[in-house]
């Protein structure tokens, strides 16, 4: 096994940018972490990083599936395994925000069988009721009522993740919490502008019972603008403070589950920032 280079942080911070300018200085290939840009289709809304931008670099679980299928942190799991196990001659950087997906694929992370209940007869805030019943900590957005209902039907996580399983450089974009939500809510709308609604429509259009249309942020509330629910304004508003949010979670998991060597982005001056990481890893590398 090479190097392994893990880039982890908020969403808007440079994550895409610097993965892809670290697989070009080590000759390695990016593998994704976040479980959006897992499906295929879902571009504009989840930041997909686009084929110009990829400067030849190899790109690997974006796209794998259709909006449709199925795809859990357990397959993750198993496919990040394959992948790292493919390309141990190679350097593998991996890049994402999905904090849950990079642990449960490079810690010891255990998933126990169980059996599915029905909770059909709950709405979302019941079952997340029920699991603060159970951990009064949890970690578990209301809306991601998959997660919940698995933690229901596990009677709470039975997972082993204390230990990692691959040697891994943890690297964390992060920048100040007004410069991040400004950058945050300037992308909403610059989305809005590349066509996301389009996109929306027309992936609605196709899948209308994806469940990752009902998750996604960017997807699921422009959905409800659709279905008549909330006004547009206030459904990109809704987007705005969902991502927010999103953010300071992402900044929890990473803080508490890993090892996170944490870079200020210069978004004046990205080199510097590039430098400074580039740096870390050329005096913390075993290869």
């Amino acid at each position: 096994m090479k190097m392994i280079l893990c880039v982890v942080g908020p969403t808007g911070v440079g994550k895409t940018k610097l993965s892809i300018l670290l697989a070009k200085k080590y000759n390695g290939v990016i593998v994704n972490a976040d479980a959006c840009q897992i499906y295929k289709e879902l571009d504009i809304g989840t930041a997909k990083v686009k084929e110009e931008e990829k400067c030849g670099v190899e790109h690997i679980l974006f796209d794998i599936k259709d909006p449709n299928q199925d795809y859990s942190v357990s397959f993750y799991q198993k496919d990040l395994r394959k992948v790292l196990d493919k390309y141990k001659d190679r350097n593998i950087i991996i890049v994402g925000g999905t904090g849950l997906y990079i642990t449960a694929g490079l810690y010891d992370y255990k998933f126990l069988d169980f059996d599915k209940k029905d909770y059909s007869c709950f709405n979302n805030e019941e079952l997340y009721e029920m699991c603060k019943k159970i951990d009064n900590n949890l970690e578990i957005h209301k809306n991601n009522r998959i997660r919940l209902e698995n933690f229901l039907n596990r009677g709470g996580f039975k997972e082993n993740n204390s230990s990692i399983l691959y040697d891994v450089l943890f690297i964390g974009l992060t920048t100040d919490r007004n410069i991040l939500y400004e950058r945050i809510n300037n992308r909403v709308d610059e989305m809005m502008n590349e066509g996301l609604l389009e996109e929306v429509k027309s992936l609605y259009r196709k899948y209308p019972d994806a469940e990752i249309l009902k998750r996604a942020i960017g997807y699921k509330e422009l959905i409800s603008y659709l279905n008549g629910e909330n006004s547009l304004n206030d459904s990109i508003e809704l987007i705005k403070k969902n991502s927010r949010h999103y953010a300071k979670r992402q900044y929890t998991w990473f803080n508490n589950k890993m090892n996170v060597t944490w870079f200020k982005t210069d978004f004046n001056n990205f080199s510097k920032t590039v430098d400074e990481v580039i740096e870390y890893v050329e005096e913390n590398k075993k290869i």
